[in-house]
């Protein structure tokens, strides 16, 4: 991983941000602000838990949030597609928040998402919320192998080289007296775990109990995604707090 530590006044935009790279399991990954990963070794861009239709399962619920977080999602992938000229995406599971959302998607977000596939590759891996086919070409693969690496859903300790989502990873740090909390990259380079990507997902401390025995903390690494930039974190700043989704 490059760059500085991040400080209260470095969590704020730059005219142009530098990349920071995550040296993971022998491969080189751009960590993206949008919460993707750019491998471009393969040229593919990782997201973790797009749940699309999320809020749109709601309103069906008789929820009153309006149904726009999918369109919000797939404009922020398509920005990522144009920005890395991706040729390929991998979608990491919980792409859909339900097994049915695809068949339930606006006229105007299923044309941009056909667009999307049009540009690149999709490679669908099912997660715990949409486990089942869809008609945009999920087969259910549960893992990919590639280069080394094992990319799934949930993580696990015990593969070395695991690429996962699933637990919604935030950090919170206190620095000069200021709790700042924000979702993140975290690894220690045996499993590493993308930030939930969709618009409506909420996060997870990496300080609470899903995570503690899913790595090596002596050799923890976090990038912290903070406004247009990500920056990392030394794990010696971290500190507990609130969890929601």
């Amino acid at each position: 991983m490059t760059s500085r530590w991040a400080t209260a006044a470095s969590l704020q935009p730059e005219a142009e941000p530098e990349a920071v790279l995550l040296n993971f399991a022998g491969q080189s990954f751009e960590a993206l602000p949008s919460g993707a990963l750019y491998w471009a070794a393969e040229q593919a861009l990782l997201v973790a838990d797009l749940h699309l239709e999320k809020l749109s399962s709601f309103a069906r619920r008789g929820s009153l949030l309006p149904p726009y977080d999918t369109a919000m999602t797939l404009k922020r992938l398509e920005a990522d597609l144009v920005a890395t000229g991706a040729a390929e995406v991998i979608a990491l599971g919980d792409s859909f928040h339900r097994d049915v959302g695809a068949t339930t998607l606006l006229d105007a977000d299923r044309l941009r998402l056909d667009m999307l596939m049009g540009w690149a590759r999709w490679t669908w891996i099912s997660g715990n919320h949409d486990r089942a086919p869809h008609a945009l070409g999920s087969t259910g693969i549960t893992v990919l192998e590639r280069s080394g690496l094992t990319l799934t859903h949930e993580p696990r300790r015990g593969t070395r080289g695991l690429v996962g989502g699933h637990l919604h990873p935030a950090a919170q740090v206190s620095i000069n007296g200021r709790s700042v909390r924000r979702p993140c990259f975290v690894h220690d380079n045996q499993t590493l775990v993308l930030p939930a990507y969709g618009a409506s997902t909420g996060s997870l401390n990496i300080l609470s109990p899903a995570f503690l025995d899913l790595f090596d903390w002596s050799a923890l690494e976090v990038a912290m995604i903070g406004r247009g930039k990500v920056y990392p974190v030394s794990p010696r700043r971290l500190v507990a707090g609130y969890d929601g989704y």
